[in-house]
């Protein structure tokens, strides 16, 4: 039977010692053992299942990490701070001095920023390639390099990855391969097309409320083992935990997880056929004119759609941004960075989460700088919500 990831997220439950139907958080940043030695074994990596330190594991995190790592088909998880943090951790845990990286050019700002200007510090350097042309993919492909590294939908363009090809590659040359899926979570599953490890912001749409930033890394067994190393670990050593607090608090918000993703697909696809309709140069991987929607299609649960992230090119910085002042001053949205909320959220990405490459950089992979990503909301009535935009697209624009 076909792994289904919105089952796996409902089969795994939790109560607490008096029967709540929520567990209970725990509140402590550090473990007793009933025996010296079990500490002693736990500190030297020979004993794997007791709760050492926060900073390590907490009964809270194991819950969340569980739960995400049924979703994905993974042997385990690891949870962090921010979405930043495990992608981080998993490139600090995969790469040495002298080894390369072969990353998607349309990436997130911070991740851009990571492989570019801060690992070449550590003698570590990227080669940034379009993922979608795999002939490029190969060509880059070094002696020396140990990880190839994209987004399951890229941030801002949305460009879909042929995960299944670009395993092939990752395989033929003994590399690792990591999908970053924030953008797809439950509409694409990484691990079903070959990705040895899936990072995740879950500040976006797995928590799904715009109240916590954290993140997370699923993979097998042995790896997450690995950077919770009390000696070489990137996650022990570099302390980016997530608290127990927060850990509780996702994993509330995963059981909607399902629900939000089907709604969040839903408005996204009828706003940008509609926008497509009228003449807006809209990209949505849904549409048929989508460059990659045969492969999206190939990779998705369709039951979930093609995700809540649309861009739409209005021209000019100048349109762009009078267009998102107006949508907020209708309440049909918010100018705001992030994504994954109960409520629309647009920003021009050249200026925002993309800012951190340079305007040739932005002009050479086709970011535009009236590039508009929209967030699409759970609005109840779209219809509604996409007269509104286009009575302030059509202000401007007309």
């Amino acid at each position: 039977m076909k792994h289904s990831p919105a089952n796996a997220i409902q089969d795994v439950h939790y109560t607490d010692a008096h029967g709540g139907i929520n567990p209970a958080i725990s509140d402590s940043s550090t473990y007793t053992f009933d025996k010296a030695q079990d500490m002693a074994d736990t500190f030297a990596g020979e004993k794997l299942d007791a709760f050492l330190y926060s900073r390590h594991s907490s009964p809270s995190t194991n819950q969340l990490c569980e739960v995400l790592a049924a979703m994905e088909n993974t042997e385990a998880t690891q949870v962090f701070a921010s979405g930043m943090g495990a992608i981080t951790s998993v490139i600090m845990q995969l790469c040495k001095a002298d080894d390369h990286i072969v990353s998607s050019r349309t990436i997130y700002g911070g991740t851009y920023a990571f492989m570019k200007n801060f690992l070449p510090g550590f003698q570590v350097n990227t080669s940034f390639v379009d993922i979608t042309d795999l002939a490029s993919v190969k060509a880059a492909i070094k002696p020396e390099t140990k990880l190839l590294y994209c987004e399951a939908l890229s941030n801002p363009l949305l460009e879909a990855a042929d995960l299944k090809a670009l395993k092939k590659l990752a395989t033929a040359h003994d590399l690792t391969f990591v999908v970053d899926n924030t953008f797809t979570p439950l509409v694409i599953t990484p691990t079903d097309d070959g990705a040895d490890v899936v990072v995740y912001s879950l500040t976006k749409f797995i928590n799904g409320s715009s109240d916590t930033v954290g993140g997370a890394v699923c993979g097998s067994l042995d790896f997450i083992n690995s950077l919770k190393d009390v000696n070489d670990g990137a996650a022990m050593l570099l302390g980016q935990t997530l608290d127990s607090m927060r850990s509780a608090s996702v994993l509330k918000n995963l059981r909607t997880l399902p629900i939000r993703m089907s709604k969040h697909s839903e408005n996204a696809l009828f706003l940008a056929e509609q926008f497509e309709k009228d003449g807006l140069k809209v990209v949505y991987p849904g549409l048929k004119s989508h460059r990659s929607n045969e492969i999206m299609t190939s990779q998705i649960n369709p039951e979930f759609g093609y995700s809540g992230l649309l861009t739409v090119d209005f021209g000019s910085i100048a349109n762009a941004s009078l267009i998102m002042e107006k949508m907020q001053e209708k309440n049909i949205g918010s100018l705001a960075v992030s994504l994954g909320f109960y409520r629309t959220l647009f920003s021009a990405s050249g200026s925002s989460t993309s800012s951190e490459m340079s305007p040739e950089e932005q002009s050479e992979m086709g970011l535009t700088e009236g590039l508009v990503r929209f967030s699409i909301g759970l609005d109840f009535d779209i219809k509604r919500t996409y007269q509104m935009m286009k009575s302030c697209i059509d202000e401007v624009l007309s």
